[in-house]
């Protein structure tokens, strides 16, 4: 029988996953692990919690296609979800041997900087970090949790959204706090290491065999966002840093913003600390600027002037914190765009590369309004790239090679 990694990446309402085979690769190596892994089935459970509780299931054949199957229903919570994707694995026809559960887990902190095989220990400790990114991490562990203890012949892996960047410069992670701070972990972490590290992995495939890829930035840009730049292959700065809420105006995030603004915010508007901490993660943002939505497809469609000033803004920044960047690679040879909207919004990546045009950067327009992968005008100097990410694919790797298996 054939040996099968699950998947799981688990949000406040949501939970999406993913079943990949394994075969064997003559090369034991994180490279060759993607290779090995073949997409079998993948899909979410969503409103969980809600009245509007959802799920959908495909199968993907060998060519790539998708078929939409109806043999899971709809779960009440998070620990219904996993009790009935557990038993559909169980009992399909044809199954596989499942030989590992990976988990995207957003802050692995100072301590966790790879992939890990997880004890009960390692839970705990990553619990610790939950008020560093407390929209995510309980959410990641609860599977965890519920699975060690219905399952725990199956081993679980850990792969931290934080490891990507762990290896930066210490003069990029360090804020400019007194040094009993500092020693606390009150640092830079960088957030999005899972789409950075697939992007990582897979750029030089599509990079022409003369490119240069020596500086190199990739934006994702999904309902959270942040650039990351990535020098000979290892990270050397991101926009995010201590949580996910520093950097780039997000779909409900407000980004960087002055830290005197928050003092003012509690002293003088009287805001209590959580009331300031659901403005800035929930309420501002895309959604703050425009009071229309939080997503970029609604606001592209609209004629309004608060959604047309909320896009620009969105693309300032990250044009702006390219710039950055750019400084801290010394230059740039290419640009890569991921994520729901990097993917898909032509009309940001437009306007991000016409503010970027002092770095030599040129769209092929008709390229750019295709969503083909180079997008770059052939006069362009730096290359430009729309690369879509695979975090599911990042993670069930690192299983493969956490519990031995390529």
């Amino acid at each position: 029988m054939m040996n099968e990694i699950l998947v799981f990446n688990s949000g406040s309402s949501s939970l999406k996953f993913a079943l990949y085979a394994a075969e064997k690769t003559p090369e034991a190596n994180r490279e060759s692990a993607l290779k090995a892994l073949a997409l079998h089935y993948q899909g979410h459970f969503s409103g969980l919690g809600t009245k509007g509780a959802a799920v959908s299931l495909k199968q993907v054949t060998e060519n790539g296609e998708e078929q939409a199957l109806d043999e899971l229903h709809a779960a009440d919570n998070h620990e219904d979800a996993i009790t009935i994707l557990m038993a559909w694995l169980a009992n399909r026809e044809g199954g596989g041997t499942l030989v590992g559960i990976g988990h995207r887990v957003v802050h692995g902190g100072q301590y966790y900087r790879e992939a890990v095989v997880l004890s009960a220990d390692d839970v705990d400790e990553l619990e610790t970090l939950s008020s560093l990114a407390p929209l995510h991490q309980p959410h990641c562990l609860a599977p965890i949790k519920l699975l060690m203890a219905h399952h725990p012949e199956v081993p679980q892996v850990a792969s931290f959204d934080t490891a990507f960047h762990a290896d930066q410069p210490w003069v990029a992670k360090q804020f400019a706090l007194p040094r009993k701070l500092t020693a606390k972990g009150l640092i830079r972490y960088g957030f999005h290491g899972l789409s950075y590290d697939y992007i990582n992995r897979t750029l030089l495939e599509v990079l022409p065999s003369d490119a240069a890829c020596e500086r190199v930035i990739v934006a994702h840009l999904g309902n959270g966002a942040s650039l990351c730049a990535i020098h000979n292959g290892k990270s050397v700065a991101s926009t995010m840093g201590f949580t996910a809420l520093e950097g780039l105006a997000m779909g409900t995030r407000s980004g960087s913003l002055d830290p005197g603004l928050v003092l003012h915010l509690i002293e003088q508007e009287g805001m209590s600390a959580q009331d300031v901490s659901t403005l800035l993660y929930k309420q501002s943002g895309l959604l703050g600027v425009s009071g229309i939505s939080s997503d970029m497809r609604e606001l592209l469609a609209s004629d309004a002037p608060e959604a047309q000033e909320a896009i620009e803004l969105y693309c300032y920044r990250i044009a702006r914190e390219i710039g950055s960047l750019a400084a801290a690679l010394g230059g740039l040879d290419q640009l890569v765009f991921t994520a729901g909207i990097g993917e898909h919004a032509a009309r940001v990546r437009e306007q991000v590369a016409m503010q970027c045009e002092w770095l030599d950067v040129k769209l092929d327009n008709d390229a750019n309004a295709r969503d083909e992968t180079r997008i770059a005008s052939m006069d362009s100097r730096v290359g430009v790239w729309v690369i879509p990410t695979d975090e599911e694919r990042v993670i069930a790797s690192d299983c493969l090679t956490r519990l031995g298996l390529v």
